[in-house]
């Protein structure tokens, strides 16, 4: 073995090594990270949910140790754990109220759990979105940034918040649920039960269900053909390709949708005052700059303060956002 190898090797045995878990409905990803948020391997694992919550914790653990094997390394040797799920989470306790897309319906342990399937390593559990922010803090497009919202926008609108350099997580761990936020009195009923929230009028679920309504009043759009291509799904990647087309019935929509969100995130602005505000998900990604130029030039009317200092951008993560977030708060707590 040469000098390089010997000297590579020795950097490998002082790097601490974490691993993640981004529990979905569908997928559970793994992934082992370094102290510096550099993604070593990466795992894939489908959820079965129809085990309940156990079986759902062994398909963690085996994603874990199916990347440790790929990064070369002992999991033994791992710090810790940091863990995401969708809900309400007591990151303290790692106890996950519910999880609805999960079918978890009643309070789960899911750091005791999980930690006991991997041999007692400590494990940090939050939530999805919440990690996902704190990735693009540490990592990505906040980089730098002190305090920071994200609005990641897709099937519904999630929310997370960083001040002074910190998650907020709130008195109750509720704290960042933008999506929740009333933004049309009396408008559409949310999936939380209440009417006008800005997930109901601007997210994609919110879109397609314009869309749908729209196309049974005779108005007619090439996103029909679209979506009966994807078995009348309509996707991140179909709306994209109706607005760069022009499709007037998605530019109408987008732009009423795009409306809403400048509003909101003028009055974010003037509620918390933070430097940067972040946005993500699968149809920001798809769109850029198409779908923030018209947010940023509705927010910035709106501003109490118009200086124009406050950045609006898009997240630079996409999936890793939430592993590199959760690592890095778990090497935080445990390293």
């Amino acid at each position: 073995m040469g000098k390089k190898s010997k000297k590579k090797d020795k950097r490998r045995q002082d790097t601490r090594f974490a691993a993640a878990i981004d529990l979905g409905g569908t997928k559970v990803l793994a992934a082992i990270v370094d102290e510096d948020h550099n993604i070593v391997a990466t795992a894939k694992v489908k959820t079965d949910v129809g085990g309940g919550s156990e079986n759902v914790v062994e398909q963690m653990a085996a994603g874990v140790l199916k990347a440790a094997r790929k990064a070369g390394i002992d999991p033994a040797d791992l710090v810790t754990v940091g863990a995401c799920a969708p809900g309400p989470v007591d990151p303290t306790t790692g106890l996950v109220s519910v999880a609805v897309n999960l079918g978890w319906t009643e309070p789960v342990e899911l750091g005791k759990l999980l930690s006991k399937n991997l041999g007692g390593i400590p494990v940090l559990v939050d939530n999805d979105v919440n990690v996902g922010i704190y990735g693009e803090v540490v990592a990505g497009a906040a980089k730098g940034k002190k305090d920071v919202v994200g609005i990641f926008v897709g099937t519904g609108i999630g929310g997370g918040l960083v001040l002074d350099g910190k998650l907020r997580r709130g008195s109750r761990w509720g704290a960042g649920e933008l999506g929740h936020s009333i933004i049309l009195a009396d408008g559409p009923v949310c999936g939380c039960g209440n009417r006008g929230c800005i997930e109901s009028v601007a997210s994609r679920t919110a879109l397609e269900r314009d869309v749908r309504l729209a196309l049974e009043s005779g108005r007619t759009s090439m996103i029909a053909d679209l979506m009966a291509e994807k078995d009348g799904r309509m996707t991140s990647g179909i709306i994209d390709q109706a607005v760069r087309e022009g499709d007037a019935l998605i530019t109408e929509l987008m732009g009423r949708s795009n409306r809403y969100l400048g509003l909101f995130t003028a009055s974010i602005v003037n509620i918390l005052d933070p430097e940067m505000i972040v946005f993500g998900g699968g149809v920001v990604e798809k769109l850029g700059d198409l779908m923030l130029d018209p947010i940023r030039t509705v927010a910035e009317a709106n501003y109490l303060q118009k200086d124009g200092s406050v950045e609006i951008v898009a997240a630079q993560l996409s999936d890793h956002a939430a592993i590199i977030g959760a690592t890095a708060l778990a090497l935080e707590a445990y390293g």
